[in-house]
């Protein structure tokens, strides 16, 4: 376990912070168990780090702040960012048809832009439904052998004449939007999506240990491997069908460079001021109301119903009356959240390589310890 507390003296809630942050953590790892990262930032500084568990169980390599894990849909505000720079250069435009952006996309993509891609408004049907359905129809199945790679996802949204609503009429969340918009964007930069991240994002902001994964092209430095729990026990599972795509959540990173990401942000670098106001803008539909989540529970839906305030690749609802940005991922054996407080300047990251801790809900405990109810 490595553990770094650098103290705040400036108020006694600063004070009793990493105290109260370890206490949150206190017995959620069991020694030579998978386990998690802890990020917390304040004011340009980190302010506590703990890493708890071990990367895999062949080795018992322990968790550290440079281990990797898959962010999964912490990836889509990494997405988002990408066709921002790529929006600067005149390669995309916020109200450009789908139709245009991806030549061959069928007519009902005519109606899609790339802003309701951003936001989670454009309707496109959901891949995995999308997947199932046609191995229903006889197509192979796709496995954690056999993934489903983005072309593919494309190729089944070709083959449907409609989506679930029509674009900006209502708020749904989307992974197929994120995967069409990892494919947009390295079709404007005519280069693969894990290049136009790296040499875009990436490399700029010194993220080194940071990369889209692609089986057989690259290799993650460091890296965790997923798990899950059943009734034996945590055991390694760690791909499924669906962990080949890319723009919706095929990255890899550690704490040492989300703490980068998050100085970016701090610091309104790399984009904009006036691109960061777009990215941090809820959205709202083509009449001007208020998104809300659909109502029918589901998978992707967290909270049936309510209002919803997205904006690009972020979550923006606040909490407890405190401004948030905020965004969880989740796939087959790893967990991650990130939630940012910009007016108090307060960043919780967490990383988990198992499926049996509910990471956002621990970072709001921790977010309590450092900003007081």
């Amino acid at each position: 376990m490595i553990a770094l507390l650098l103290l705040l003296a400036s108020s006694p809630q600063a004070s009793d912070a990493p105290a109260k942050t370890t206490a949150v953590l206190q017995g959620l790892v069991a020694p030579n168990e998978p386990g998690l990262a802890v990020l917390v930032r304040r004011g340009g500084r980190t302010v506590f780090e703990q890493t708890l568990g071990v990367r895999e169980l062949r080795t018992r390599a322990p968790i550290g702040p440079r281990t990797d894990f898959r962010l999964a849909s912490v990836t889509k505000q990494l997405t988002a960012a990408a066709i921002v720079l790529l929006a600067r250069d005149g390669r995309v435009r916020y109200d450009q048809p789908l139709t245009e952006a991806l030549p061959g996309f069928p007519a009902y993509g005519k109606a899609i832009t790339i802003r309701h891609l951003l936001t989670h408004t454009s309707g496109l049907p959901d891949y995995e439904q999308l997947m199932e359905e046609a191995e229903a129809r006889g197509a192979a199945p796709w496995t954690h052998e056999r993934q489903i790679q983005d072309d593919e996802v494309l190729a089944l949204l070709k083959q449907t004449t409609q989506g679930r609503y029509a674009a900006g009429s209502s708020w749904s969340y989307s992974n197929s939007g994120y995967v069409v918009l990892g494919l947009v964007a390295a079709r404007a930069a005519g280069k693969p999506f894990p290049d136009v991240l790296h040499e875009r994002i990436f490399r700029p902001l010194g993220m080194t240990r940071t990369l889209a994964f692609v089986r057989g092209t690259n290799e993650v430095p460091e890296r965790a491997f997923g798990h899950g729990r059943d009734a034996e026990g945590l055991r390694e599972g760690d791909q499924s069908s669906t962990s080949a795509t890319l723009g919706d959540g095929g990255v890899y990173s550690c704490l040492e460079d989300l703490a980068k990401w998050d100085e970016a942000l701090r610091t309104k670098s790399l984009l904009t001021q006036a691109e960061w106001k777009q990215v941090f803008t809820p959205a709202r539909l083509a009449d001007g109301s208020e998104p809300h989540w659909p109502k029918e529970p589901g998978d992707e839906n967290l909270f049936p119903g309510r209002p919803v305030a997205y904006g690009f690749g972020w979550f923006l609802d606040p909490w407890r009356g405190r401004a948030r940005q905020w965004h969880h991922g989740e796939t087959k054996g790893f967990r991650s959240t990130i939630q940012r407080f910009p007016e108090t300047d307060v960043t919780v990251v967490m990383l988990a390589n198992r499926d049996d801790l509910d990471l956002p809900a621990l970072a709001l405990r921790i977010a309590e310890a450092q900003l007081g109810r």
